[in-house]
């Protein structure tokens, strides 16, 4: 089965306080091979880039409603007039308050819900396939 990428790279904004942001590069990335995850990878030039993955799902909720509990959640806000998308971040490490924009995270999503639809990433797994050859022998 042949696998696609769907990659986007877009500014995100750092909240350190109160009106206080800084630009942080990223990249928003989508596997068909990883069907159930998004893979952000922030200060993507850098010599330490960051690397987190979490359910798709979380993200295309988020891009509507507040959801998710833990290590990420997301949800819709505006921002100076425009809509944007926060995702919060938690580890054992720090914690991190990311602003997206909407715009652009939606496009993305939808690019990667074009590829695997929603209902049908265990295709992808072929597990089907796999147990099929497993009972063959």
């Amino acid at each position: 089965m042949r696998h696609t990428v769907v990659e986007r790279e877009l500014q995100l904004r750092l909240i350190v306080s109160a009106g206080q942001a800084v630009p942080v590069p990223a990249r928003l990335g989508y596997r068909t091979a990883d069907p159930y995850a998004v893979h952000i990878d922030f200060h993507v030039d850098s010599a330490c880039p960051v690397h987190w993955a979490f359910a798709r799902d979380l993200l295309v909720e988020g891009v509507f409603r507040p959801c998710g509990h833990g290590d990420v959640r997301v949800w819709p806000s505006r921002t100076h007039g425009r809509s944007v998308v926060l995702i919060a971040l938690n580890s054992p490490g720090g914690e991190a308050l990311l602003e997206a924009p909407a715009a652009q995270v939606a496009a993305w999503l939808e690019r990667t819900l074009r590829v695997v639809p929603p209902g049908s990433e265990g295709d992808r797994l072929g597990i089907d396939d796999g147990l099929a050859g497993l009972l063959a022998q």
